[in-house]
């Protein structure tokens, strides 16, 4: 099996390397290639069993004023990726996003929920993912994800961890919900399911269990050692921003069952492993 990964430069990307060492496989950073360019995009599946499209427009509150540009990436690169994976006789694995959903619903979203996004870089995600199916919908897999966090690249993990070292105290919201995952057990997932050969269709790549941002930020002061006191409380109307937020991005798993998979594991064990790897570092 040939694999190539597209969008090779973040920080699933690279995670997606690790968790498919001694493997066949080509990484193609977004310098490397443009997804919006049709031809560039068949050539570089070309020779390949998997594409893995990791690549993506992620600016959330700038894609508000900027729709089009994401649409181009999160849209457009993915119907490219998938007619090219059609043509070629390729899988896709369409990574996508708890963005897909409004937020307010009370209980997980089931794989079959229909989507409802209410933010540009959600509309555009979840144009993505109809366009991946309409193109290779025998042999795609829509993986979405949520509130990732790992080694290679920026994320609210990190950020804290930052803050820790400059202030005495950081204030995080309570009324946003969701699942905290690790994009180094993601990428484990993402080769488990290929892996099992499941069938096409709709997976929700988010760690078991679920807690607020604030819920999060606490584990990870506790997780490098620091006092989750230091973590006061409080709510999205003190940190307005372009692009809503979904209230709940708490996502069901049936579909890992149905494939004889297990869901992934609960996020506070994920975080403990990722502080003993070294993964998120103490400030």
């Amino acid at each position: 099996m040939r694999y190539l990964i597209v969008g090779a430069g973040g920080m699933l990307g690279h995670d997606l390397q690790s968790a498919l060492e001694g493997r066949d496989v080509t990484a193609l950073t977004r310098a490397d290639l443009d997804v919006t360019d049709a031809a560039a995009v068949s050539e570089a599946v070309g020779g390949h069993d998997v594409v893995i499209n990791a690549s993506a427009y992620t600016k959330v509150d700038d894609a508000e004023t900027n729709e089009d540009a994401a649409y181009a990436v999160n849209a457009t690169g993915a119907a490219n990726l998938a007619a090219a994976a059609a043509a070629h006789g390729a899988w896709l694995v369409q990574v996508s996003t708890d963005y897909v959903f409004d937020g307010s619903a009370t209980s997980p979203y089931a794989e079959s929920t229909p989507v409802g996004p209410v933010s540009a870089y959600g509309r555009t995600k979840a144009e993505g993912e109809r366009l991946a199916v309409e193109a290779n919908g025998d042999k795609t897999y829509i993986v979405r994800t949520a509130w990732l966090y790992g080694e290679h690249g920026p994320n609210f993990a990190k950020t804290m961890l930052t803050l820790a070292g400059k202030l005495d105290t950081v204030s995080v919201v309570t009324d946003q919900v969701g699942q905290p995952t690790w994009t180094l057990d993601l990428a484990h997932r993402i080769v488990d399911l290929l892996d099992s050969q499941a069938p096409a269709g709709v997976y929700h790549g988010t760690a078991s269990g679920q807690g607020s941002w604030m819920d999060f930020a606490a584990a990870v002061f506790a997780g490098a050692g620091l006092d989750p006191a230091r973590v006061l409380p409080t709510d999205s109307s003190q940190f307005v921003r372009p692009a809503p937020r979904p209230a709940y991005s708490v996502l069901g798993h049936d579909a890992w069952a149905a494939a004889g998979l297990d869901p992934m594991r609960h996020w506070r064990v994920a975080l403990a492993e990722a502080f003993d790897s070294g993964a998120l570092k103490t400030p």
